[in-house]
């Protein structure tokens, strides 16, 4: 059912998400500038970095430029052979992170941007997430916030209620718990203007 969910999302990368590449991409740099200051001596060579969700590539390829060895994993196959097209100098993986097979220990920094709400099972999901960082490790996650006091009364309303494909909703208390659950502590909780949840979490 997961895969014929994300089969082909965006009609074979020809929708307008993919024609805005070099805003995308301004977008992706930034985030990866936050990124690597939380590394401890704020230096992405010979660092590693992981996108979960990676789309067509954007904050891969960022993140290769910025020095990472960078690795992104997507479920659907034709926003992965876009990103493999366009930005080939990093790794991509086609399918689910919870079976990737990933090395444990093995990323030092993590980005998660609207995946979370996605996942069927998410302890199955931040399990998979903090048995792939390092000690130590960063995660800069976001998802909607289903308490946040712009979102709509008439959760019907909500642009972010699209069910099946969100199955869960979080707000920054039981977020913050389920990834305390799986060593994953918060470190930083960004303000957020629309109704979302920016964090930044390490693992112990």
């Amino acid at each position: 059912m997961l895969k014929a969910l994300y089969d082909d999302t965006y009609h074979g990368a020809s929708e307008s998400y993919f024609t805005k590449v070099d805003a995308k991409l301004r977008r992706s740099r930034g985030r990866i500038k936050r990124i690597r200051r939380l590394l401890p001596d704020g230096d992405a060579q010979g660092r590693t970095f992981l996108d979960i969700g990676c789309n067509g590539g954007f904050m891969v390829e960022a993140a290769r430029e910025a020095g990472f060895a960078a690795t992104g994993i997507e479920p659907d196959a034709a926003a992965v052979a876009w990103a493999r097209e366009h930005f080939p100098r990093s790794t991509y993986i086609n399918g689910l992170l919870e079976e990737a097979g990933l090395d444990p220990a093995q990323f030092d920094a993590a980005y998660c941007s609207e995946v979370i709400e996605h996942a069927p099972d998410t302890n199955r999901f931040v399990a998979a997430i903090a048995r792939a960082l390092r000690p130590g490790g960063v995660l800069y996650l976001t998802t909607p916030d289903i308490d946040h006091w712009r979102r709509p009364r008439d959760i019907e309303k909500w642009d972010a209620f699209c069910p099946p494909s969100h199955c869960l909703y979080f707000n920054p208390r039981n977020l913050t718990q389920l990834l305390a659950k799986h060593g994953l502590t918060v470190v930083h909780r960004a303000w957020a203007f629309k109704p979302g949840i920016k964090l930044v979490a390490r693992r112990a």
